[in-house]
């Protein structure tokens, strides 16, 4: 049974995948528990965008990943396994870590990252 000590574990690695990116992101929030952070200003939807964020939820760590949601073939190739992680289009959750699970949510990440800087939202 996961326990919130696994949750602050989970919650620190996912954190470290979104923090490889922070330099050229906004840090909207870093509290226990809860990270997010903000790609640039968009003339495209006249408002700031959201990149992603790490979530300690009740019963899970939430990891939402916002350019899956914008540039859905993103997802084209992931694991069935990380497909069952997710909730709805750009969320993925956790109870415990997953080495490659990770590994492959941290390439997701920087390919999510590249198409943000392809599209200008940085």
């Amino acid at each position: 049974m996961p326990t919130e000590q696994n949750f602050q574990a989970t919650f620190a690695r996912l954190k470290k995948i979104l923090q490889k990116h922070e330099k050229h992101l906004t840090v909207v929030a870093d509290k226990p528990g809860n990270y997010y952070l903000d790609a640039g200003y968009s003339e495209k939807f006249k408002r700031t965008v959201f990149f992603g964020a790490a979530t300690i939820k009740k019963n899970y760590v939430s990891y939402y990943l916002m350019p899956v949601y914008v540039f859905p073939d993103l997802l084209k190739g992931i694991s069935p396994e990380l497909k069952k992680r997710m909730q709805g289009k750009s969320c993925f959750n956790f109870t415990t870590i997953d080495d490659e699970l990770f590994k492959e949510l941290e390439k997701l990440t920087k390919d999510g990252f590249a198409r943000y800087k392809q599209a200008s939202y940085l």
